[in-house]
């Protein structure tokens, strides 16, 4: 029976927490276990929250962040003191400049020991208090059901992101007095005044070369359909933010509005729509750094900026500002009677520029020792599943998912906009654990793939299915780039040296495989996919390749 199913017992505050939570509808909690909140864990014992025990607190959090962006219900992590929480920050850190909600639980010294050097002992806001949207201290039991129930709504209003609850842990195992839960309070999704539609329609009827950027969270399949088939009517364009690909479909009967997406790997013909548009509509996300390539590029164009808070992180001009839930604006958009006149010409260049880019050309020439990874790509495209998610976290190998693979429904996209090495299998292990019925594959550099690759025993352990593919080029392939580009026959810093990974992943259960040859990966995928584990291909790639072709 869970805590919420027992009114007649009253909490602990450990107890009252977890109750909390399933009242919120939070199916599963990742974390490294910590003396600070025993009682936490004490409660999840009989509850229907499934515990997730990971082996680093940064897959724990990276796994909470994914789960934040696939279901937009609040990722949970549990870690504990100074170094667990130490080792969680890079989550909160890419669940704030990412949007994404997410929830951190750190375990504490007690309360009559704070300021006296105690073991592990750290200033909780002091660390977090710049890239959270909150930090809060529970510091009275009886308010557990009600801190939980604020960070969940914090988390998710507005423009989403991590709140951080410290929890000290004689606090914890304090009694309560109650067994009460409190109501979930909901998050607020404001209508859309109808003079601000009325004006945005206006502008798009005046413009003709209208641009609409999409991003951010809260996409459905619903709103992003609608918005790509009412764009493709209107011959508008539509680009995406960095790693914001899944907010709209790509392909529409094989002729949509889609047109690519902007940031780094960005397409020449995408920063010039960027650069040419007469009017821009960012929906929900700003433009910001990676966007207009370094506060360079569309910064005058008229602009109409769409997001659930306020203008964080923008740049460039704002002729109208509405502070609304893109997607739901986007529906109430399409429903608006307007006749644009657009440039045709104009969209049509971009949608065949576009197809160009985006169609895979493998090498010509084939190499016997290597991994073709376009040609990988131009498989993939074939055997994966129309909903299939999608994982990588940073580096050069993410060129090739970002380019080659497509995406026809919202949640099929976990990848860190911020830039955080490390996130692609974690990801993988929670989409696996939250959509069991999806197929879902990672690509990970060599170095992105070792810093939380241990994260494959947590898969093994909780049976989450993935294939990864480990691009292995035996280098910091970014950042060699940067330094060949920098200081030319200079390398230093950058080596890699790799193990055997398709062993390497045997060791812990899971399916191992090299690859040398893209010729040989159809069979060798479709072993691993067949194989029901987590599943790890070892593609061994040419130290010298860099990036796709060029196909602009």
């Amino acid at each position: 029976m869970s805590n919420a199913e027992s009114p007649e017992r009253p909490l602990s505050a450990g107890h009252l927490i977890v109750a909390q939570l399933e009242r919120e509808g939070i199916q599963r909690v990742y974390g490294v276990p910590g003396e600070s909140f025993l009682d936490v864990l004490d409660g999840l014992h009989d509850s229907p929250i499934s515990t997730v025990v990971t082996r680093h607190e940064g897959g724990a959090g990276f796994m909470a962040l994914a789960e934040g962006r696939l279901t937009g219900l609040p990722g949970v992590a549990m870690v504990t003191r100074g170094p667990g929480a130490a080792n969680a920050f890079i989550a909160v850190h890419t669940a704030y400049q990412d949007a994404t909600p997410m929830i951190l639980f750190v375990g504490l010294i007690p309360v009559a020991d704070r300021g006296r050097e105690a073991f592990q002992e750290f200033d909780l806001s002091g660390w977090f208090g710049s890239t959270a949207k909150k930090v809060v201290m529970l510091d009275d039991p009886a308010a557990a059901s009600r801190v939980v129930a604020e960070s969940v709504h914090t988390a998710c209003s507005g423009r989403p992101g991590p709140v951080v609850i410290g929890l000290p842990e004689d606090v914890l195992t304090q009694p309560t007095g109650t067994s009460r839960t409190v109501q979930p309070l909901e998050v607020p999704r404001p209508r859309v005044a109808e003079a601000d539609v009325k004006e945005l329609v206006h502008r798009l009827e005046r413009a003709k070369r209208p641009l609409v950027v999409v991003g951010g969270e809260g996409w459905t399949a619903e709103s992003g359909q609608e918005l790509i088939r009412w764009t493709t009517d209107h011959s508008i364009p539509v680009l995406a933010d960095f790693r914001a690909y899944d907010a709209v479909p790509h392909d529409l009967e094989g002729a949509g509005s889609f047109v690519g997406s902007l940031g780094y790997g960005r397409s020449d013909h995408a920063a010039r729509l960027l650069d040419e548009a007469d009017l821009t509509v960012l929906l929900g996300t700003p433009r910001g750094d990676v966007l207009s390539d370094g506060y360079t590029r569309g910064l005058d164009s008229e602009t109409v900026l769409v997001l659930p808070g306020d203008a964080r992180g923008h740049c460039g001009r704002i002729d109208q500002f509405i502070a609304a839930h893109a997607p739901s604006l986007a529906l109430d958009l399409v429903t608006t009677p307007t006749a644009p006149d657009a440039d045709v010409a104009w969209f049509k260049a971009a949608r065949v520029a576009h197809d160009r880019f985006r169609t895979p050309v493998p090498e010509s020439a084939a190499d016997s020792a290597h991994v073709d990874l376009t040609a990988v790509m131009a498989v993939l495209r074939e055997e994966l599943a129309p909903d299939a998610v999608i994982t990588y976290g940073a580096g050069n190998h993410a060129l090739w998912p970002a380019r080659y693979l497509s995406h026809g429904s919202p949640a099929s996209l976990i990848a860190p906009r911020n830039g955080a090495m490390g996130m692609g299998i974690p990801a993988a292990v929670a989409a696996a654990l939250t959509f069991p019925e999806r197929e879902v594959v990672s690509v990970a550099g060599d170095g992105c793939f070792l810093m939380n690759g241990q994260e494959t025993a947590t898969a093994v352990g909780y049976g989450a299915a993935f294939v990864a593919l480990v691009v292995d080029n035996g280098c910091y392939a970014t950042i060699r780039e940067h330094q060949e580009n920098a200081y030319p026959d200079r390398p230093s810093g950058t080596h890699l040296t790799n193990p055997d990974f398709a062993a390497w992943a045997r060791s812990y259960g899971a399916y191992g495989e090299t690859v040398r040859s893209a010729d040989d990966f159809r069979e060798a995928y479709r072993r691993a996919r067949a194989s029901g584990l987590p599943a790890v291909l070892h593609l061994v790639q040419d130290p010298a390749v860099r990036a796709p072709g060029s196909a602009d």
